[in-house]
């Protein structure tokens, strides 16, 4: 199964971007994206941006993420 995070670019070096994924900075390659910019939000997986989303699909996206952390105890965590 892979999973891939909605990710906001605050920054674009030519075919390099830094992503914002919930108050975490990462760099990830646009080689698959090159029409990516600043303010979009990207799907990144394993460090590419495999497709540019939707501003709400994303947010929508982010907010369940959050929601789903919140559920999980600490020690579930550890398991």
């Amino acid at each position: 199964m892979c999973v891939a995070v909605p990710s906001l670019i605050t920054a674009v070096d030519g075919t390099e971007a830094e992503v914002d994924i919930g108050g975490i900075s990462r760099k990830a390659s646009l080689m698959l994206t090159p029409d990516a910019k600043i303010g979009d939000y990207v799907l990144i997986h394993a460090g590419y941006a495999i497709s540019i989303v939707d501003r709400e699909e994303a947010e929508a996206t982010l907010e369940l993420f959050r929601e789903l952390a919140e559920g999980i105890e600490p020690e579930e965590l550890n398991s």
